[in-house]
């Protein structure tokens, strides 16, 4: 199965740390949307796209990068990233259902141009913007090593259930 990781990671490179401990599962690439032509992306069997979270959403070039991609035939997707903001904004009880809305644009991107996504994966990350500097940000140290297990277990988990 080869594999692909569409990352864009820039202030702690708190998601580049998840990517990396899913390109050696996978034994995937890793590249940025500016990187990537969008036919390559044919040329692969599983397409993961994450970034950080940004104003509620995936970053804005990885958004771009979707838009321009040519119409799957169904190709297996799945989507990560790190979350710089406390799980309670926005009323959400959990991380996973906060993910749930973060993704929800480029997981509708991704659908309309025809993909499946598999499954999604987040978790929190050292977020130092704005205000957080002066206090020294929040979430310091993540992804922390039982972040990083997790997102092992989870890309296991993702390699012997569904893509089996």
């Amino acid at each position: 199965m080869k594999s692909l990781l569409v990352l864009y990671s820039y202030h702690h490179h708190n998601t580049e740390k998840v990517a990396k401990v899913f390109a050696r599962v996978f034994d995937a690439e890793i590249k940025w949307p500016q990187e990537l032509n969008p036919e390559e992306i044919k040329e692969y069997d599983l397409v993961g796209f994450g970034s950080g979270i940004y104003g509620g959403k995936n970053h804005e070039s990885l958004l771009e990068l979707v838009d321009k991609l040519p119409q799957s035939t169904g190709k297996n997707a799945f989507i990560f990233s790190t979350c710089g903001a406390p799980i309670a904004l926005g009323g959400q009880k959990t991380l996973d259902d906060y993910a749930l809305k973060c993704h929800s644009l480029l997981r509708e991107k991704l659908k309309a141009k025809s993909y499946v996504i598999i499954d999604e994966f987040i978790c929190a990350g050292f977020n130092t913007n704005s205000f957080l500097k002066l206090f020294g940000g929040i979430n310091k140290g993540r992804p922390n090593v039982e972040d990083l297990r997790r997102a092992e277990e989870f890309a296991l988990n993702l390699k012997e259930v569904k893509l089996e």
